[in-house]
């Protein structure tokens, strides 16, 4: 089964597991398309997060493919040249906002590892569509039509929009042949086509001409390289629930869990008041603990082991009163293994513009895989067919906080700190049980741990579990999704103590669940996504 956040996309994972290829092929294959098919959201120019778990040997592993700051980065990027920070989208338009892509070399080595068909065959399902054409979805002509800084790249306005300036409309087809050349070229000659050469200065030149010049160098792409890193587990229940270790901040998502595992959530009602209520109070503490203590695991000491400690977490989880919220927002912990650390509040602005890929083969090996490009459409600036991202503006905007670093500070080489959180969970025999993650910005975390519980404690399938109205609170007060019931309950929500905001919640999630004999898929209706299976 392949779930994707296109139709095209779940298309071309799923006949390349009916041809033999493995869970890996066939993710590498649907992001390929969905670089084509949702320029917006994912591609060759960002990166991502990659859970894969091999069922014959029993092992889980993760693998970053999240961008880096360049060596010659500006410490003051988000200030202008008066010392006052940016407005956030001036900082994400141009070239200054664009960090190293890791995507192609993320999908080098894990395919190395785990490919059984042949690197050039990943490609041609994108290269054949992006030749042909595929038809403009309705969300893909909404963006464009939204979007007012895309149309000022030249390449962009060409491919997107019409000559009077109004994107293309709803079914035409789109045809991107400068990225089918791309694509053709890595396909054949390996990521060193991308990462060195022509492509590479394109990239460059792109970078340094824009009107907000950036600081990437040929080097910068020459050395970038993709890492395996040890995946972020948690007992929960009778379940072992991972994700994404640091520079992803999903752990605060494992935090939630940890503390949830006190309350009996089952005998809750998932939209009534009381689950809502303890559930938000969690939020708001893993969040508190997120802004002060994750970044890049490479360039600063993190108390990871501290934070998913048992004992903190139900400390932590004692401060959960229900129907007793503190109307101030809550404070970081104490976690052990803190000694010495001392941060400050990140600043981080960080916006949805991402798309998740959950794939299961025949042999039950499976991908959980969360690819980015950070803000709709990047930073708007396209080279050869595909956007460069704007990675850079999830770094904190301040590099000190109360006279403390922050962790998440810019600094050269360094991996900014993300939200995305695919989520591998297993049965208490060690059995593969549920695959899962979604876009969202700094929101995601939420969405899968709301998933998470709604397989896990309410026996929801998984679409049920995708599709039910989504609450979070960020530590900065309960947000409840416009035009669902959930939206009827902001005066009750309000009268327990809580600060209320109600509005639009827009999750991408794409699930598997995954029974002795059978896979059942989900696909977020909020999105275009769907899952196929045979």
């Amino acid at each position: 089964m392949a779930a994707a956040a296109n139709p095209l996309a779940a298309q071309a994972g799923a006949q390349i597991m009916a041809e033999g290829g493995s869970a890996v092929d066939a993710a590498i294959a649907t992001s390929l398309v969905l670089n084509l098919v949702e320029p917006q959201s994912s591609g060759i120019g960002g990166g991502g997060f990659m859970l894969v778990w091999d069922a014959a040997a029993k092992r889980l592993r993760a693998f970053d493919g999240r961008e880096t700051a360049p060596a010659g980065v500006d410490r003051n990027l988000f200030y202008d040249a008066a010392g006052k920070k940016k407005p956030f989208l001036d900082a994400v338009v141009g070239g200054a906002s664009v960090g190293v892509p890791g995507l192609l070399r993320m999908f080098e080595l894990v395919h190395g590892e785990y490919g059984r068909l042949p690197w050039a065959r990943l490609f041609d399902p994108a290269i054949r569509m992006a030749e042909r054409g595929f038809p403009i979805s309705p969300r893909l002509h909404a963006l464009l039509a939204q979007d007012r800084r895309l149309r000022e790249n030249a390449a962009a306005r060409e491919l997107f929009y019409q000559a009077d300036g109004s994107p293309k409309p709803v079914g035409s087809l789109l045809v991107n042949q400068p990225l089918a050349d791309t694509l053709r070229r890595v396909a054949r000659e390996g990521t060193l086509a991308f990462y060195a050469g022509e492509i590479a200065a394109d990239i460059v030149a792109a970078v340094r001409n824009a009107s907000n010049p950036g600081a990437i160098s040929m080097a910068d792409l020459a050395t970038y390289r993709a890492v395996e890193r040890d995946p972020s587990c948690i007992a929960y229940r009778v379940y072992r629930v991972c994700t994404m270790p640091p520079p992803s901040s999903s752990i605060a998502m494992l935090q939630m869990l940890g503390m949830l595992a006190q309350f009996d959530l089952a005998r809750l009602q998932p939209d009534g008041a009381e689950a809502i209520d303890i559930i938000a109070q969690a939020s708001r503490l893993a969040y508190a603990d997120r802004d002060f203590y994750i970044g890049d695991p490479d360039h600063v000491r993190l108390p990871l082991a501290g934070l998913l400690d048992k004992g903190y977490l139900r400390d932590r989880a004692a401060l959960i009163r229900p129907g007793q919220i503190s109307p101030q927002p809550a404070a970081a912990g104490e976690p052990p293994q803190k000694q010495g650390l001392l941060y400050g509040r990140d600043t981080a602005i960080e916006l949805p513009s991402t798309s998740h890929v959950s794939i299961v083969d025949s042999q039950r090996n499976a991908v959980s895989m969360t690819v980015t490009i950070e803000n709709v459409f990047g930073s708007r600036q396209m080279v050869r067919g595909f956007l460069l991202n704007n990675q850079l503006t999830d770094f904190s905007a301040d590099a000190a906080s109360n006279g403390q670093p922050v962790a998440n500070r810019i600094e050269p080489g360094k991996r900014p700190r993300s939200s995305m959180a695919p989520v591998v969970a297993f049965n208490g025999d060690g059995s593969l049980r549920l695959v899962v993650g979604s876009p969202g910005g700094s929101r995601i975390i939420g969405y899968v741990m709301q998933t998470v519980i709604g397989v896990l404690d309410w026996q929801m399938d998984i679409q049920q579990a995708v599709a039910q109205p989504h609450f979070i609170d960020r530590n900065a007060g309960l947000e409840l999704e416009a035009d669902t019931p959930l939206a009827t309950m902001a005066d009750t929500m309000r009268q327990l103590g809580h600060k209320v905001s109600v509005g639009e919640l827009g999750s991408g999630l794409q699930g598997i669940e995954v029974w002795p004999d059978k896979l059942v898929g989900g696909a977020d209706p909020r999105r275009e996504g769907v899952a196929i299976g045979r």
